[in-house]
């Protein structure tokens, strides 16, 4: 009765166990397939519209509209939210380029993007990377592009939008206020006692 217990037991354990999945961080490949292929619904970061996750290592800056930035290791990265396209769910068109350092189009379920690193003449490479209607760039070290990539790849699959709020802010009616002249110098009734008081007393 033991031995069969002790058999369900480890059946049970074996059948309902986790998956460890492997990032190859040398593979930018293997990389960015992986990481985009998982359904992350992790965020602690939270804008206007949007909300997303700032992987650990990376810390998050400042934010103007729907642009943020974030460093990590000597590295800025241009995080730039394209609500609109968002909203009107625009397709987006990339053709891959041979030569690019790397040049890879991206399609996972209904996100869809491309991932380019160009070698720049300072010994830089630039990297741009477009999923989920937003685009990160970053200009980098040819050792911190493999980095690069997997804080890029977390930062971009993590992104939800909230549709109410987006809509919200392309309406014609936001923002707009009410006019209404208002002069603070001319009076609401007419007062001349104090010049009445005046003159009395000359």
């Amino acid at each position: 009765m033991k031995k069969k217990g002790i058999i369900l037991g480890l059946l049970a354990l074996l059948l309902t166990g986790c998956t460890v999945v492997r990032i190859d961080t040398t593979s930018i490949d293997n990389t960015v397939d992986v990481v985009l292929s998982k359904d992350n619904k992790l965020y602690n970061r939270v804008g206007i519209g949007y909300k997303y996750y700032v992987p650990r290592g990376v810390t998050y800056i400042d934010s103007s509209e729907t642009n943020d930035r974030l460093y990590s290791n000597g590295v800025y990265y241009y995080l730039y939210l394209d609500e609109v396209s968002y909203y009107y769910k625009t397709s987006l068109e990339y053709e891959e380029d041979s030569s690019k350092y790397y040049s890879h189009k991206l399609s996972n379920d209904e996100a869809i993007g491309y991932l380019e690193i160009t070698e720049q003449k300072d010994k830089q490479y630039l990297v741009e990377f477009v999923y989920n209607y937003a685009k990160i760039e970053a200009l980098v070290p040819k050792e911190e592009i493999n980095d690069v990539v997997l804080n890029a790849s977390y930062i971009l699959s993590t992104i939800k939008y909230n549709h109410n709020i987006i809509k919200l802010s392309l309406g014609d009616d936001f923002l707009k206020t009410k006019e209404e002249k208002y002069d603070e110098f001319s009076s609401k009734q007419e007062t001349d006692n104090f010049l009445r008081y005046e003159e009395d007393k000359d």
